[in-house]
Parts: C-alpha cells; sequence; structure tokens
C-alpha cells in the first residue's frame, strides 16, 4: 500500500511494507518535525485573551422561549462578552435514553456566535436524567452505614460507576461530535464544582482496596507497620479481609481514604478531558470549575490536561466585603495553574438555597470586586447567573437580573464596568505576578487534623494565615506542597500545622532555612509521617535542628495571656489558645511565654537561626493579632516590605506585570468611607482617569472604590 505526502513541494512515497525503504526513512524524519511543529503549534494556538472577559452563566432553558433574543439584546447593551452554557442539561440533550436533541442548544449557540458573544460550554456529567436513576440504580451513590443518594438533586452519583461513565462518554462525544468546530465556542467545562461527597459504593472500595494493594506492593506485612494495624488486633492476612470505611478507626487508613478520593476524582477529570481533547480545536481551552474550599481535590493533578482552572468564589459583601477570599482563591488556582485562572461564578445578588442570606451588593461593590479578581490574575468574571430563577431550590440564588427580567441597579453598574472593562481590559489581562511570600499548603494535614482534632475551632488555619499577610498588604501565593517542593523562588514560608509529611518535604524545609529563607511555623508541624502515624522521635522530628528546639509534651489550654516582657508588644488580651507545646530550647531564641504558672516555664514562640535563614515556630494557637506581628517580624528579615506595607485593611495594594510588562498597581477601598494615601510606587498613569501619578501624590479613593495604575 502506497501513500503519497507533500511536504514543502517535495513528494515522498510511504510503502507501507517496506521497512527499510529510504523514502521511508527520510520521510519518517518529517513527520517527526511535523509532529513536533504541529505540537508546539498547537501549545502555542490555545485560546488566547487579548482582552478581559466579562459576563455570566446563561440557562436559556430555564426561561421563556421568547426571552433569547431580549436576553441578547440585553447582554449586548450592557457589554457581555461571554456566557457558560449547557452544563447542567442532560435531560435535555438526552430526554430519554438514546434518544439525542440539540436543536435547542443549536438555536442558543447560532444566535450568540451572530452577536459576538463567546461561550463556554460544559459537558452535563454532574446532573444525571431521571431515566438514569430509574433504569439503572446502581449508578447512585451509596454513603456509609446504610446512606444512600436518591433522585431529585444533582451530583448523587458514584462517579466511577462503570455504568454512568458508559453514559458519561457517550453525551460528551455526542456534544464534541456537533460542536467541536462551532465558532462562538471557545473553551468546554468538564464536569462542574466535582468532590467525592461520600461516594462509598462497593465498587468504589474495591478500587480502594486496590489502590491500597498497588502503593504497598502488595505486601500485607508493610501495610500492618506502617498503619499500626496490630493496634486493638486489626491487622489482616489475606486482601480479601481488607475492611469497608463504615467502621474505620484507623488515622492512617482514613487519610489514605482521602487521598483515593482526591485521586479518584482527578481520573474522572482527566478522563473528560481526554475524551473532550480528542475534538476540540486547537485554539480552544478546557477548563474545570473549581471551589475554594480546596481539601477535597487535588488541583494539580485535575489541571494537569487543562490550559485555564476556574473557580466559583461566594463572599461576603455589604459592611463585610473585604477582598480576602477573593484573593484568597485566587492566591491558590494562579499557584496551581503557573498564571491566569477563570472566574466561572461569583456573586451578582443575593445568593443562597433559601431566602435568608440576601445580601445584594452596596453601589460600586460589584464593580470592585470585578477588579479584585483581575488583580489577582484571573482573565474572565462571570456571574451565577444572568437571570434570577422562578422556580427550583435556587430560587434565591439571585443573577444579574431579577425574577422581572427587567434591567436594574446590578444591571446598569454591570453595564459601567463592561464598558470600562472594554476601554482598560488589554492592560489589564494576563497579569503576572512574582510573589516573595508562600503559604505551603498540604491536603494532608487538613484531613489528618478534622480526623485527630485538637480543638473546636478551625483545625487547619490557613484562611487565618492568608488574612495575617492579606490585611499587611503582605502578597502571597498558596503552593500545594503535597504537590509541589520547589520553593527556591520564594523568600518567606508561612506553614500551617504541617502534621503530615514525608521526610523529603521536611528536609527540603529544613534546606530552605539553611541556604537563607525566613520561615513562620506553626505547632504540630512534623509530628507525623506520610502515614498518619507519628514519627519515633524527638518532636519536632526532622525539623529539630531548623527550629533548635525538641519537646515531649503538649495541653489543651485556656485562652492565655503573654508575660509582659515580650518583645512582640503584645500586653493585653489572650492571644494564646487551645494548644500549648513545651518547647525546650536548644540554639532558639525564646520570643513569647504564657503568663501562666505552669506552662509558663516553656516559651511558646521561639526564633531560631539556621545557617543563613531564620525560623520562627508558634507553638500554639496564635490570636489573629498575634499571626500579624510574627508575620511581620519575618517579612523584615527577608527584607520584603516596602512602602507600599505601612498601610493596612482597608486599603489593599495588589501589583503584577501586565502583557505590556509594564508594572501594574490596584489600590482598594474596601470600606464605607473615603481614604486618603500617598502612592507608594513609581510614576505612573491611572487607567481610569488618564492622569500622572506621581511617587507621594496624594489621592483620596472613595468608599468601595479601585484605582488602577500602570507605571510609566
Amino acid at each position: 500500500m502506497k501513500r503519497i505526502l507533500v511536504i514543502a513541494g517535495k513528494s515522498f512515497v510511504w510503502t507501507k511494507t517496506s521497512k527499510n525503504n529510504k523514502n521511508n526513512k527520510v520521510m519518517s524524519k518529517y513527520i517527526l518535525l511535523l509532529s513536533m511543529f504541529f505540537t508546539v503549534l498547537s501549545i502555542h494556538a490555545q485560546y488566547q485573551f487579548d482582552n478581559v472577559l466579562y459576563g455570566a452563566a446563561y440557562y436559556h432553558e430555564y426561561m421563556p422561549s421568547e426571552r433569547l433574543d431580549e436576553d441578547i439584546r440585553m447582554m449586548k447593551d450592557a457589554g457581555l462578552t461571554v456566557v457558560r452554557m449547557g452544563e447542567s442539561t442532560w435531560a435535555l440533550f438526552e430526554p430519554q435514553e438514546g434518544v439525542f436533541e440539540f436543536a435547542w442548544m443549536d438555536r442558543i449557540l447560532n444566535k450568540m456566535q451572530a452577536a459576538g458573544i463567546k461561550v463556554i460550554l460544559g459537558t452535563p456529567t454532574y446532573s444525571i436524567p431521571a431515566w438514569m436513576a430509574h433504569s439503572y440504580p446502581e449508578v447512585l451513590a451509596e454513603y456509609t452505614k446504610g446512606g444512600k443518594a436518591y433522585y431529585g438533586i444533582r451530583q448523587n452519583m458514584d462517579f466511577t460507576n462503570p455504568t454512568y461513565r458508559f453514559f458519561c462518554e457517550r453525551i460528551i462525544r455526542k456534544l464534541m461530535e456537533r460542536y467541536a468546530k462551532h465558532p462562538a465556542i471557545i473553551g468546554y467545562q468538564v464536569d462542574n464544582e466535582v468532590e467525592a461527597r461520600g461516594v462509598n459504593n462497593h465498587d468504589y472500595f474495591v478500587g480502594f482496596r486496590n489502590y491500597i494493594k498497588n502503593k504497598f506492593h502488595g505486601d500485607l506485612q508493610l501495610l500492618t507497620k506502617e498503619w499500626g494495624m496490630n493496634y486493638w488486633g486489626m491487622n489482616i492476612h489475606t486482601w480479601e479481609e481488607f475492611y469497608q470505611r463504615d467502621g474505620v478507626t484507623n488515622p492512617s487508613y482514613k487519610n489514605e481514604w482521602e487521598r483515593y478520593n482526591r485521586k479518584c476524582l482527578a481520573d474522572f477529570l482527566n478522563w473528560q478531558c481526554d475524551i473532550v481533547n480528542e475534538y476540540k480545536t486547537s485554539n480552544q481551552f478546557v477548563t474545570h470549575c473549581f471551589m475554594p474550599y480546596f481539601h477535597n481535590i487535588d488541583q494539580v493533578e485535575s489541571f494537569r490536561q487543562m490550559e485555564y482552572p476556574a473557580i466559583n468564589i461566594y463572599h461576603d459583601v455589604q459592611d463585610n466585603q473585604n477582598g480576602q477570599w477573593i484573593a484568597y482563591a485566587g492566591d491558590y488556582m494562579r499557584t496551581v495553574a503557573k498564571g491566569n485562572y477563570l472566574v466561572t461564578e461569583t456573586n451578582a445578588q443575593g445568593t443562597g438555597w433559601n431566602s435568608r442570606g440576601q445580601y445584594p451588593p452596596y453601589d460600586g461593590q460589584l464593580r470592585q470586586n470585578v477588579y479584585s479578581h483581575l488583580a489577582s490574575g484571573s482573565n474572565m468574571v462571570e456571574y451565577w447567573h444572568w437571570h434570577s430563577l422562578h422556580y427550583g431550590q435556587e430560587t434565591y440564588w439571585r443573577g444579574v437580573l431579577g425574577q422581572d427580567l427587567q434591567p436594574n441597579r446590578i444591571y446598569r453598574e454591570f453595564s459601567v464596568t463592561a464598558k470600562e472593562l472594554k476601554t482598560i481590559g488589554k492592560q489589564l489581562v494576563n497579569l503576572k505576578k512574582e510573589n516573595k511570600v508562600a503559604i505551603l499548603y498540604s491536603h494532608d494535614s487538613y484531613h489528618a487534623l478534622n480526623i485527630m482534632p485538637y480543638t473546636s475551632k478551625t483545625q487547619y488555619p490557613v484562611e487565618m494565615i492568608h488574612n495575617a499577610l492579606y490585611r499587611q498588604n503582605i502578597e502571597t501565593d498558596i503552593v500545594p506542597c503535597d504537590q509541589w517542593t520547589d520553593f527556591s523562588q520564594y523568600k518567606l514560608l508561612v506553614i500551617p500545622p504541617l502534621y503530615v509529611a514525608t521526610d523529603e518535604l521536611l528536609l527540603k524545609i529544613d534546606r530552605f532555612v539553611n541556604d537563607g529563607g525566613q520561615v513562620v511555623m506553626l505547632f504540630k508541624s512534623g509530628y507525623c509521617n506520610e502515614h498518619s502515624a507519628v514519627r519515633a522521635m524527638l518532636a519536632p522530628g526532622l525539623l529539630r535542628q531548623a527550629c533548635g528546639f525538641y519537646y515531649q509534651e503538649y495541653s489543651t489550654i485556656p485562652a492565655l495571656p503573654l508575660k509582659k516582657d515580650n518583645p512582640l508588644n503584645l500586653n493585653d488580651g489572650k492571644p494564646i489558645s487551645e494548644w500549648y507545646e513545651f518547647l525546650i530550647t536548644e540554639t532558639a531564641k525564646p520570643l513569647a511565654y504564657a503568663d501562666h504558672p505552669f506552662f509558663g516555664q516553656w516559651p511558646v514562640i521561639t526564633e531560631n537561626a539556621y545557617g543563613k535563614g531564620n525560623l520562627f515556630y508558634i507553638g500554639t494557637y496564635p490570636s489573629d493579632e498575634l499571626m500579624e506581628k510574627i508575620i511581620r517580624l519575618a517579612a523584615e528579615k527577608a527584607g520584603i516590605l516596602t512602602e507600599q506595607n505601612e498601610y493596612r485593611f482597608p486599603l489593599i495594594f495588589r501589583s503584577g506585570k501586565n502583557q505590556s510588562g509594564k508594572q501594574l498597581h490596584y489600590v482598594f477601598n474596601y470600606s464605607a468611607e473615603n481614604k486618603v494615601f500617598n502612592y507608594p510606587f513609581a510614576p505612573g498613569k491611572e487607567l481610569f482617569s488618564k492622569e500622572k501619578t506621581d511617587k507621594g501624590k496624594s489621592i483620596s479613593l472613595k468608599a468601595w472604590d479601585v484605582v488602577i495604575v500602570e507605571d510609566l
């Protein structure tokens, strides 16, 4: 069999049966080069953001049919540029098993294309149709201790069930065959807000058993040793005896189960990506909308085949609007993406599955929140959703339009913001940030501390740490250290209780300090190995040299004051609580003691000079103020403080480099009062007013407002 290929005007004959044919060898080289060329081309040809996208999720199927043209007219008038559709509509695409209907979506997509509105299309796999639950009840989730899912709510399936997967693959392929080349579509969202949600079906458990068997190379003696299964006589002698999750008390089993949940979710999303990637064009992207509760999914592995991750962020508004939750979510997703990300859902008006949470934003807050997302590196902001529902569980999760479907205050503020973005969006999109501070986030430690709780407060206070940095205008990344152990780009690491960690990770932290890094580390760090088993050595284990102390005891404590002679200038109140480690210093310098006749024998906060760096250790649960003080000390040592750090919340500064290579500075006033500040950066041009802004210039910022300056 002969095939002829023409490359650069030269023809080559490919003879399938002739292994040593000279032409074949030459042609193979050209094919390899072409393959490499088109691979590179496809990488660089993915959807490129040349301006910020601003829009909303849109579900015409929930509205009267005559609304489509009117909605599109209002969208165009408002300046909307993108909609997200399709992720909740399996039952409309396939109303009966094997019966497919696409005309209704054809009409919407065609009209969006005609209007110049871009579309992100979702795979509709998170809400199964009624016929599936009725005919194939095995797809429904089973939970621990006999609980089970029923039809009538979304995400009620065992996402690993082979029957469910069969129908998933079929509907995804049908959609991609029909729509992959539709010119309106810029990207695809696989599934929606995926989590394991307590799935415990028999096949899921069998998968877990096989996962453990493979992880321990089939060695039950090794499993027994690492998990301590001799305790209470719960060791097993055959893999058939491996017991189910329902009655488990073993912490190692529980934490490995959480890892398995994360692995299965990542496998599920990557499986969908594999299918979508077979069809999508080179200038389309794949995404998934994660939630800012990062604990239950491995975002790094889940994102592996996606171009842009997305996140759904709902946050406080009105008097509680502060931008911190937006920054927290963005500081994590930007790190996962190693670049920019998308916001696929955020507040438009009031939210909630009932009418108790109706807090629409004050005037100016909707606009301010858009720029808050962009200041963290988002390239798109979409609301959930365009219009509020007239029925269903989310009747009171209100969109840009209310139930009356008429222009309103939110619609008008949306329009103002959209027009601004049309003018200045090219200077805001593709923001790059080079932060010198990172919070090390540990999925394993989060779950292990909830399995073995030490307090009634938040077990893993990562949000409190982020807030302590944010309020002082110290920008940070949040690094998922279970998947990422290169910290060389940072000068300061802040580490929540690293209760579960491999030796390798602890030694990397040791080297980071020794090489000149600054670390703020919280209690319980280094205590357990990767199997959630306590290390048989003096705590904090392999961190002992870097910390400069050891301890053998600890205690639960009430809220306590510090002794007055501490260098932290915290002489009032009770800034420590919950937990107290009896630190015995070796090379560390004590910074604070509890003002208590017993606990005051041991320092609770220390600083240790180790190699070229320093490690600050907090052996207790600190107050917000105490956390801020310790971080401030470490930041000073790291030499990262600048004039912007003289200001605190509600004036928040966020910076980065735009696609033109110029520094961009956002300054937010998250308060109901006017604020005045002296501009702390190099001379620049204010993007809204177009006026020049010199360093030191006094600027007055209105309530719930933002100023954006590009360096000259």
